[in-house]
């Protein structure tokens, strides 16, 4: 008994453990074999199975390892397998060594799927553009766009979306990003003709974001409002459109759809894409200041965004007490942060909003206020200035008061009770039409398979579905969406 406790306190041999766990070429093969399966099948949800399966498998690529999944899955001697060999750097030879044992195990399959193929493109461009190395990302991102003009298959849908967006982000990260729009805009025309929905969300979006990095508002707007309109297949790329949307609302003063868009893109956005959800936040802030409404305190205290909404607060403090040299001094001291994410133009327009509730501030404080006091509490230049801006205030609604110019004063009004109006009904009424219109879409979101109603599966192919709905919701929960 005693040797048989000493033998189980022995520490485990180092070379056991990687025979434990799979290699990374090992699980490269069965997302071959996955995406294989679904060619065939034409089952475009093992395809995109396949990819989520990818990105979890991200930070484990290298170039030996690549290289030996190339020659598994390429034909030898083929174009396409020179040409992405020639990406890849060169690794230290025992690495390559460990490789071509493990690959010796079981022979090289030959295949000729233009799944396989435009697959390898899209790995061999996630590693370039990992290691940063965004010239070989930019010439392979290219050579891949070439070769997929030239194929019309509706299994190729999902990874051809994926590559435009690799291929833009390349393209981004160089600085060139102005000199693909003309081939963006014909993919997108390509996409159209071929019916490929998910290939003209994705499309849509790029050129958008492609016109917003250069302030080409109008021009985006054109753009948005000629394309073909169909239901959303991708719930990230249906965020990311909501938020560039509203990005042009913003922009064109409608600023009530433009907070419809942004809340919604943020509330459907993954948990993971903190990113995202950040530059949501803030133009939505910024779009409810200048609607005249005060953010909640827990907009700023979301986990993970306390720091980077953190300038943000500062200036719906401001705002909130209507003090101009406050807003000031805030603008200036964040302005390098207002600049990079391009809200420094809209907060110049809070200024009058400023103004305005400051000036709301004192109509509910005093009865009857001197305009020279107004000026000098809300720290503008004249009396002249001051009387314009009550005038304009009281003609907008915003204040309820009277000018009395003989006298150079501002007369107040009695606050009347809010109930009496049609406001709280008006409120609520939005309020129900949220909650429906977010279960109408809850609804149609569902997916069933096609012609469920006309025939009836068996008994083993319902388990069979099953499974693979087991294994697929498996995966959605475990692996993060690292496309933001």
């Amino acid at each position: 008994m005693t040797q048989d406790v000493e033998m189980k306190e022995q520490p485990a041999p180092s070379n056991s453990v990687p025979s434990s766990s799979p290699s990374t070429l090992h699980h490269l093969k069965e997302i071959a074999s996955l995406i294989e399966t679904g060619a065939y099948d034409r089952e475009a949800r093992r395809i995109l199975r396949a990819i989520r399966l990818t990105m979890a498998l991200r930070r484990k690529l290298k170039a030996s390892v690549l290289s030996s999944f190339l020659s598994f899955a390429l034909t030898p001697g083929s174009e396409a397998l020179t040409r992405l060999s020639s990406y890849l750097p060169k690794e230290d030879e025992n690495e390559m060594e460990v490789d071509t044992a493990t690959s010796a195990a079981q022979p090289p399959a030959k295949h000729s799927l233009p799944e396989l193929e435009i697959y390898c493109y899209l790995l061999v461009l996630i590693f370039l553009i990992d290691q940063k190395k965004y010239d070989e990302a930019k010439a392979c991102s290219s050579a891949s766009i070439s070769r997929l003009k030239n194929l019309n298959r509706r299994t190729l849908d999902v990874l051809a979306a994926r590559l435009y967006f690799y291929y833009s982000l390349c393209y981004e990260l160089t600085g060139t990003l102005s000199e693909i729009r003309s081939n963006l805009l014909a993919l997108h025309r390509i996409a159209t003709l071929r019916h490929d929905e998910l290939g003209q969300e994705t499309l849509l979006n790029l050129l958008l974001r492609n016109y917003l990095h250069y302030n080409l508002y109008d021009q985006a707007e054109k753009l948005r409002s000629k394309a073909p309109r169909f239901e959303a297949h991708s719930n990230q790329q249906f965020c990311r459109y909501l938020f560039y949307l509203g990005k042009i609302r913003t922009i064109q003063l409608e600023y009530t759809d433009a907070k419809e868009c942004l809340l919604q893109a943020a509330r459907k956005a993954p948990v993971a894409a903190l990113g995202f959800r950040v530059q949501c936040n803030k133009w939505a802030i910024i779009v409810r200041l200048l609607l005249g409404e005060i953010p909640e305190r827990t907009v700023f205290m979301q986990k993970g965004m306390e720091k980077a909404l953190r300038p943000y607060f500062e200036l719906t403090n401001a705002v909130r007490i209507g003090d101009l040299e406050l807003f000031r001094s805030v603008a200036e001291k964040f302005s390098t942060t207002f600049s990079s994410d391009r809200t420094h133009n809209l907060i110049v327009r809070l200024r009058h909003n400023v103004i305005r509730t400051g000036l709301r501030n004192i109509s509910i404080s005093y009865s009857r206020i001197a305009l020279a006091d107004v000026a000098k509490k809300l720290r503008l230049d004249s009396v002249a200035d001051a009387e314009s801006i009550v005038a304009k205030a009281i003609r907008d609604g915003a204040i309820d008061a009277t000018l009395d110019h003989s006298n150079g004063c501002m007369l107040s009004k009695e606050t009347g009770d809010i109930y009496s109006t049609t406001e709280p009904q008006t409120a609520f009424n939005s309020r129900i039409a949220f909650c429906l219109n977010m279960h109408n879409e809850a609804v149609r979101a569902l997916r069933f398979p096609p012609n469920s109603h006309k025939e009836r599966e068996s008994a083993e192919k319902r388990r069979e579905r099953q499974q693979q709905e087991q294994e697929l919701a498996k995966h959605i929960a475990e692996e993060d969406d690292d496309e933001f």
